[in-house]
């Protein structure tokens, strides 16, 4: 066996010396420009992606390549185009990498657009690094030869400056954009076919988002100026063949102005852009108040963004889209907005179509993940079959040394299929992880949104409050409303943890909400929020521990209902500060048909209220130690605070030193508040 591994081995380094030096003869052409020349080939891809699922084309690319219809760089670009529309960024990459290296002075069109998509490819992945590492010596190449394409070199050179902004590197960003601005500039000035006009546009909207995803709105005010003053002009010469363009146009220089105006505090004007936007076509078109919607949404305009969205099942039908998991999202935006905005009928029938169609459009998005999946690996098969086959045409080349050449062939084919069935498992478990982190942030996103950050200013009253998820979504909640003088406040623990304990817990605050605005006694909220989740429609079993009150803030008047929640701290007492003693109702959600039982406080001025749920009092150190009743109360009792924010920030800082690294094993939220009617007199 040791005889026979030698043997292989000195086989293997003579056929690779050969392989060298027949690859070494061909020498190396340098890039030269060339223009770009169609072919029937060309054709065939370009109507198969019009006819075809994305498994024929792909077949199709390789008998096209097989028949010498189409170069190996060309056949690789187009299997870069079809792997970036299925959504597989990886693997487009892979292969725009390889025609950077394949294609030679015969296809300098291909070598130029496989480094604009390999740029979009890596900008879309976020691998920005990498993005800087591999622009820098195309760009050089296209330098260096005097390439006359404007508009890709404009195009790289952004992406590079876009890079470099994401690394941290303004200075080098800046430099890029300045002399992109400086390009484009300059062949305005001399270009009448329109190219410059429709090259600039774009890289001065991009330009400017860039600079807004950065949070550097100063940096993207010039840029966003220079978008403005082309829209006439684009318009002229675009409006016939790319209307959906200059609509897009249009939305992006207006919403990019509201956003000047909203960083410099510019309410007037930004009202002006507002008016003259809804006098456009665009901005009364469905896909322009789609937009409208969630910029009011953003500014809580909750009437005028529910009125814009009404537009939206219209929009999708017209349009002939889908729902899935992505557009789903604006179906809970317009439930919410409906909600506070007060439209109960509008809001129920929102939430019913949000209830049908969710597991329908998972169901259907498992599905297309799984064809997605089926596709890759059919195509990765075929590759095989065809690296085989050009190992067969050099083994005829190389008559001599077809025994090392079947040995060698076998020992990597057997080589990539371990390896790629390897990268084949874990880039399925990347992606779904990916999923389901990407799906678990837009939810807690849309959670934190449900909880206020601001709180009243209303003078006499010190209130703060704040949610820390133990998962990526929980299901502790907390709220107010302010009517004139009168305050409702509330917070609750659901039962569970999680996704099905975050959706619970959205349902709680929007009855909250809706119920206080309609100025019940505490006592009466729980009772009907008790009825509307539970019953039959509670198929879960799910509850909440409830704590609602209603204070008074002309005479420090307390209302409050505690359906089965932690008992709060009151302060002033015999100890300076006691659990309240309170009616013990049952959770909110078990049984239908419970009555509450309201509780009140004649004053509670100048006695702060502190109101918590269980993650506190039951938070755990690595050796499950909880924090406990006594330590809270000794905390309270002996430490002096200025204001309801220093309690919150104190006792987090507090079960942070307690756990001492171990994972949090419940969500904690937290509420003070304090009332003083002598700064009310």
């Amino acid at each position: 066996m040791k005889r026979l591994n030698c043997l292989l081995l000195g086989m293997a380094g003579i056929t690779l010396a050969v392989l060298m030096f027949v690859g070494c003869s061909k020498g190396w052409q340098e890039l030269k420009p060339c223009e770009k020349t169609y072919t029937h080939a060309d054709t065939l891809y370009q109507n198969a992606i019009k006819e075809f699922g994305d498994s024929a084309v792909l077949v199709l690319l390789d008998s096209l390549e097989d028949e010498h219809a189409l170069s190996q760089a060309r056949a690789d670009f187009y299997r870069g185009k079809m792997y970036r529309r299925m959504g597989e960024s990886d693997k487009a990459i892979e292969y725009f990498d390889r025609v950077i290296e394949e294609a030679g002075s015969e296809d300098y069109w291909c070598y130029q657009v496989a480094g604009e998509n390999l740029c979009q490819a890596l900008v879309n992945k976020g691998d920005f690094d990498l993005l800087v590492k591999k622009v820098i010596p195309i760009l050089s190449t296209v330098d260096s030869i005097g390439y006359t394409e404007r508009a890709s070199q404009i195009f790289m050179r952004t992406m590079l400056g876009t890079g470099n902004l994401r690394l941290g590197k303004e200075k080098k960003a800046k430099e890029l954009f300045d002399r992109v601005g400086a390009d484009c500039e300059a062949w305005l000035a001399e270009d009448t076919t329109g190219e410059a006009v429709d090259c600039a546009i774009d890289v001065y909207n991009n330009i400017a988002t860039f600079y807004f995803n950065e949070s550097k709105v100063e940096e993207a005010e010039p840029w966003v100026e220079r978008h403005k003053a082309l829209l006439p002009e684009y318009k002229r010469i675009a409006e016939k063949d790319h209307p959906d363009m200059v609509q897009r146009h249009y939305i992006s220089s207006y919403f990019h102005r509201l956003d000047v105006c909203d960083y410099y505090d510019k309410a007037d004007e930004a009202e002006k852009i507002l008016e003259e936007y809804k006098k456009l076509d665009v901005g009364q078109s469905d896909f322009g108040r789609i937009h409208l919607a969630n910029y009011m949404l953003q500014h809580d305009r909750f009437a005028e963004a529910a009125d814009n969205l009404d537009v939206l099942d219209r929009f999708m039908h017209d349009n002939n889209m889908e729902l899935t998991l992505d557009n789903l999202i604006l179906y809970t935006n317009k439930l919410g907005v409906n909600v506070d905005a007060g439209r109960t009928d509008t809001a129920l029938y929102v939430a019913e179509q949000v209830a049908v169609n969710y597991p329908r459009v998972l169901r259907r998005q498992r599905e297309n993940d799984a064809i997605k999946l089926a596709t890759i690996y059919d195509t990765q098969g075929k590759e095989r079959e065809i690296a085989q086959q050009k190992a067969k045409i050099q083994q005829q080349r190389i008559v001599g040394l077809i025994v090392a050449i079947i040995l060698l062939t076998i020992f990597f084919v057997i080589y990539t299929l371990v390896r790629r069935r390897a990268a084949k498992r874990l880039a399925e478990m990347k992606a779904a992880q990916e999923r389901i982190e990407s799906e678990l942030r837009i939810a807690r996103d849309i959670q934190m949104s449900m909880v206020p950050s601001q709180f009243p200013d209303y003078d006499g009253l010190d209130m703060y409050a704040s949610m820390t998820p133990a998962k990526e979504v929980g299901g502790d909640l907390y709220g107010y409303v302010l009517i004139g003088d009168k305050l409702y406040f509330a917070i609750g623990d659901v039962s569970g943890k999680g996704v099905p304990a975050s959706l619970f817990m959205a349902q709680a605050t929007r009855l909250f909400r809706t119920l206080a605005a309609q100025q019940m006694m505490p006592a009466e909220i729980c009772m009907r929020m008790n009825e509307a989740l539970s019953g039959d429609d509670n198929e879960s079993s799910m509850f909440v521990t409830f704590f609602l009150g209603l204070i008074d803030l002309t005479t420090g008047h307390l209302d409050f209902c505690n359906a089965g929640h932690n008992p709060p701290i009151i302060g002033g007492g015999e100890h300076q500060g006691d659990f309240l003693d309170m009616i013990p109702n049952a959770p909110i959600g078990l049984f239908p048909g419970l009555e509450y039982e309201g509780e009140q406080i004649d004053s509670i001025e100048g006695r702060p209220l502190f109101i918590y749920t269980d993650g506190l009092n039951e938070a755990e150190d690595p050796e499950q130690n909880q924090f406990g009743d006594d330590r809270l109360l000794d905390i309270l009792r002996t430490t002096h605070f200025d204001s309801a924010r220093e309690v919150i920030d104190t006792l987090k800082s507090e079960i942070e030193t307690h756990r001492n690294g171990a994972e949090p094993n419940d969500d904690l939220t937290m509420m003070c508040l304090r009332v003083n009617l002598q700064r009310n007199k």
